[in-house]
C-alpha cells in the first residue's frame, strides 16, 4: 500500500540534492482529495497540514522532506497556508 514517509535532513543534504531549487508550490487554507500518479518528494517550507491515508493521518510541518508515494489516495487538509520545494519523479 502506497504511504507517506516524513524524514528530517541536513542542511548539507538539501544542499547536496538540490531541493533549494526545486520549484515551489503555495496554497491556502484548503482541504481536497489527492491521488499521486507518480512519486512526489518535497520539503515544507511553510504551513500546517494533516494528510488523511487508509493507512492513518500524517501532520507536516516546515522542515519535513516528505516521500508521497506512486498511488497514494489522501485527502490534504491544510490547516495554515502551505508553501513547499518539490520534484515529482
Amino acid at each position: 500500500m502506497a504511504t507517506v514517509i516524513i524524514e528530517k535532513l541536513t542542511e548539507e543534504e538539501i544542499a547536496r540534492r538540490g531541493i533549494r531549487s526545486w520549484p515551489v508550490w503555495e496554497k491556502e487554507v484548503s482541504r481536497f482529495s489527492w491521488t499521486y500518479d507518480g512519486e512526489e518528494q518535497c520539503l515544507i517550507l511553510e504551513g500546517d497540514v494533516a494528510i488523511e491515508t487508509a493507512d492513518g493521518n500524517f501532520t507536516l510541518k516546515p522542515g519535513d522532506f516528505v516521500t508521497f508515494e506512486d498511488g497514494l489516495e489522501c485527502v490534504w487538509d491544510i490547516r495554515s497556508a502551505v508553501k513547499k520545494h518539490y520534484h515529482f519523479s
